[in-house]
């Protein structure tokens, strides 16, 4: 069994042209971390939580650092992690002080109470298990505050994906297959600018943004939450794989353009089959992501 591992930074409609260099060197950071760990023989689990942490230390995509504005000028965080193995997973739900929320959500995952926690009782958690906590203004950026000052004067009710202009899902996410032949998926979001207090997205919930199986693939998904938790999307892939016999490019090309377009969702997912075959589709304009294989270097695209 060779391991692989993909990433990914968010989709939607993004504009061509710009200075692309340090989204890929993020990318290709989040994917040495992770790689690092599935080449000395750890775990997939390991080297999403990895990957995810990368991603949310960096300022560029919606998640940890750099998340964006609720209505409420606050910060709100969600993120899953699922084991392909085992089929336990952990998600941690409207965080608003836990530095990296990935390491909150692998935290529920081990403890084993339960699968979702929410709110204060989150925080709460995370503090007793030793998680680094912030100020909820660590998570703050200037491009953040311009996003939500900007969707607040055109629609005071309005929401903007990541991205108002030009609008992107900056939802992060990670799956892998290691060399013992297990899977992971872990996913992070800061949700949308604007967005009500207390919205939760798919990101968090296993099954929508969030799901690995070691019968079929690892899922994470980005994009309008609403959609992906309407669809299923990411068990949906796993259906595909487990019950119809599907390739993982087909289940996942299905997912996409077919079970999300049909409810009228738009974003990308990740998807790892439990073969090592790799899966990035969308319906977007692009989609920040990149892949790693045992032996070959790590490509990272945006279109």
């Amino acid at each position: 069994m060779s391991y692989v591992l993909a990433i990914h930074g968010g989709a939607g409609t993004i504009k061509a042209g710009g200075d692309e260099a340090p989204f890929h060197a993020v990318l290709q950071a989040a994917l040495a971390a992770g790689e690092a760990i599935l080449k000395s023989g750890g775990s997939a689990q390991a080297a999403v939580v990895a990957a995810a942490m990368a991603l949310e230390d960096c300022p560029l995509f919606n998640a940890g650092h750099g998340a964006v504005f609720t209505s409420a000028e606050e910060h709100e965080l969600d993120a899953a992690l699922m084991d392909g193995v085992t089929l336990r997973a952990g998600a941690v739900a409207t965080v608003r002080r836990v530095k990296n929320p990935i390491l909150a959500a692998q935290a529920v995952l081990e403890e084993g109470r339960c699968v979702l926690l929410g709110g204060e009782a989150a925080d709460e958690f995370a503090e007793q298990a030793g998680l680094q906590i912030v100020a909820n203004d660590y998570f703050s950026t200037a491009l953040r505050r311009t996003q939500l000052t900007a969707v607040q004067a055109a629609h005071p009710q309005g929401v903007a994906l990541d991205h108002s202009a030009p609008t992107r899902f900056g939802t992060i996410g990670a799956v892998a297959l290691d060399l013992h032949g297990n899977l992971a998926a872990a996913t992070s979001t800061g949700g949308m600018t604007n967005k009500r207090p207390g919205r939760i997205g798919d990101s968090p919930l296993i099954g929508s943004g969030t799901y690995a199986n070691n019968a079929s693939c690892a899922v994470s998904a980005t994009g309008t939450g609403e959609h992906f938790i309407r669809a299923c999307v990411a068990f949906d892939v796993h259906a595909r794989i487990h019950y119809g016999q599907a390739t993982t490019a087909d289940a996942a090309h299905a997912a996409i353009h077919q079970s999300l377009r049909s409810v009228g969702g738009e974003g990308g997912i990740i998807v790892v089959g439990r073969d090592g075959t790799v899966a990035m589709p969308f319906n977007s304009i692009g989609m920040y992501r990149g892949v790693v294989r045992q032996g070959h270097g790590a490509q990272t695209h945006i279109f």
